[in-house]
């Protein structure tokens, strides 16, 4: 049902070597984009990542970059348009947690959250909106989270940084929709990836009992709405912000 839904259109997809981004790349992928991501370094979860997208028969090329660092996100930018052509589709997905409470929280947790979470995704969007308003088309996606909605104690620097993102994608909305470009954000809640399984086995049943779904969401939960706001199923929604929370909030 998904083959050719994304057929001659290039993603590119922040730190996609592993986790939500990994998904969403495989996802675009299996419905016929070609695919870029970027990731800090080419180690074994990023070229099994090339291999494993390539497989399933579309073109990908993995690019080690900095997200957060602003010539290398406009330096990238410039060579995956040399190498593809043309980018259609952006996913904002790089991000970290350095988590602590506001009173005992350091300068460098604030900055270190806030460059690599809300930065990056203005350096990519940045380099490319002039790309998508010359192809008078494109849709940017930012991954924000339910944290960014409603906030968390322990994690102001990354709350902030994801309720950032969901401004930005509103506020991209509506400076480029005239362009035909589309802005809108996915809240993911409590998914199950590598980081949450590090937690211990009662804190991940204390968050279940909070889900009306009674689980934790899989990143392919995640890439099934990606791929709904890069297709043109989504061709009249834009300043968005989807949560996929199994219920939560």
């Amino acid at each position: 049902m998904l083959e050719g839904l994304l057929k001659g259109k290039v993603a590119l997809i922040t730190g996609a070597a592993r986790g939500i981004g990994k998904a969403i790349a495989m996802k675009l992928a299996s419905a016929g984009a070609d695919i870029a991501f970027t990731d800090l370094k080419e180690d074994d979860n990023f070229k099994n990542t090339v291999e494993e997208i390539k497989a399933l028969g579309v073109e990908c090329r993995g690019y080690a970059s900095n997200a957060a660092d602003f010539e290398q996100a406009h330096t990238t930018v410039d060579q995956i348009v040399k190498d593809f052509g043309h980018i259609d589709v952006l996913v904002n997905n790089a991000g970290i947690t350095r988590d602590g409470l506001m009173m005992r929280m350091s300068e460098q947790q604030w900055d270190s959250v806030i460059t690599v979470n809300l930065k990056s995704a203005f350096n990519f969007t940045h380099a490319l909106t002039p790309i998508m308003a010359r192809q008078r088309g494109g849709s940017i996606i930012n991954i924000s989270s339910v944290v960014g909605v409603n906030g968390n104690a322990g994690q102001c620097n990354y709350s902030a940084s994801k309720a950032g993102l969901i401004g930005l994608a509103k506020s991209i909305a509506k400076e480029m929709g005239s362009r035909g470009i589309r802005a809108n954000a996915i809240a993911p809640g409590f998914i199950i990836t590598d980081m949450t399984n590090a937690l211990p086995e009662e804190v991940r049943q204390e968050w279940n009992k909070k889900i009306p779904l009674r689980r934790g969401g899989t990143p392919e939960d995640i890439a099934n709405v990606a791929l709904f706001l890069a297709s043109d199923l989504s061709s009249y929604v834009t300043g968005q912000v989807i949560i996929c929370d199994g219920g939560m909030l």
